[in-house]
């Protein structure tokens, strides 16, 4: 089976994501896309983080209606930072015939450096890439060309979507429309349980 990891906080998971594991799922040929909240951060501490628990219940809201889509915990479920290396290599022991790919944005591919074991995660799964406009393939390139396995890279074909988890904390905690950036489901739930500081209405949702 063809899998893709969607890694990430999730917090909140917005419209680009789902569009980079749509583009992933079809340009590479992937049976299934499984998103995976991180647990414990390895390299950051997560701004403004309602919990795991909270954030892994957002992801499996978004992607409840495609059956495309899969929701791990296990990350969240593992002791300790969320390793990828070590994550990449649990798949691997459970499921060794599945051929992993690792969906990153352009962002997390020029840091790979700095990963914990990055010629690892390399080794054990194919890196594709969903570049933005800070970090074309070009300069991936030349940040980190030099690691053991960059040259099976693989760069997905998107549009360039200038959304950010942090952009959506900032406008619920300062009541402005979350609506489109969200899906709905996110929405009503960051506005029902008050998360980043939502007051009123933020998800402006149509009236049935």
């Amino acid at each position: 089976m063809r899998v893709g990891i969607l890694g990430g906080a999730f917090n909140p998971p917005h419209a680009g994501h789902l569009v980079c594991a749509q583009e992933a799922l079809v340009q590479l040929e992937l049976d299934k896309v499984v998103f995976m909240p991180v647990g414990r951060a390895p390299h950051r501490e997560l701004q403004g983080d309602p919990g795991a628990e909270e954030r892994l219940e957002m992801v499996e809201l978004v992607t409840a209606d495609d059956e495309r889509f899969e929701v791990s915990r296990a990350e969240i479920d593992r002791e300790g930072p969320s390793y990828t290396a070590d994550t990449l290599r649990a798949w691997r022991e459970t499921a060794p015939e599945d051929e992993l790919f690792l969906i990153l944005g352009g962002d997390q591919a020029a840091a790979l450096t700095s990963w914990h074991e990055p010629e690892e995660v390399l080794a054990l799964a194919t890196v594709a890439v969903a570049e933005r406009l800070s970090w074309s393939r070009q300069a991936i390139g030349i940040k980190v060309g030099r690691l053991k396995g960059m040259r099976e890279i693989r760069y997905l074909d998107m549009p360039i979507i200038q959304i950010s988890s942090s952009a959506i904390r900032r406008r619920a905690a300062a009541g402005q429309p979350i609506r489109y950036l969200v899906p709905d489901k996110v929405g009503a739930y960051i506005d029902a349980n008050g998360l980043y500081g939502a007051s009123a209405s933020i998800s402006e949702r149509a009236p049935a």
